[in-house]
């Protein structure tokens, strides 16, 4: 996937207002998501992921995921 299209991507799912939720039952810690994280927000601790405060809903980590791990939930 091109830069414009994580771009356009981006812009779309940050107006939806969403984060995303981790189904740490299914997360296979395989880092995906956080090395897909355009802003570092996602970080790969012991033995979860963690989103902080630079996350903006762009959904790129829950695409990322091989397990389907991650969901966007929230308001929007």
């Amino acid at each position: 996937m091109n830069l414009s299209v994580l771009r356009v991507l981006r812009r779309r799912d940050e107006r939806m207002g969403k984060r995303p939720v981790i189904d740490r039952t299914r997360c296979m810690h395989c880092g995906a998501c956080v090395g897909s994280c355009p802003e570092n927000a996602a970080t790969l601790e012991e033995v979860w992921v963690e989103f902080g405060e630079g996350c903006t809903g762009c959904g790129i980590c829950s695409r990322a995921c091989p397990a389907g791990a991650i969901s966007m939930e929230g308001s929007g």
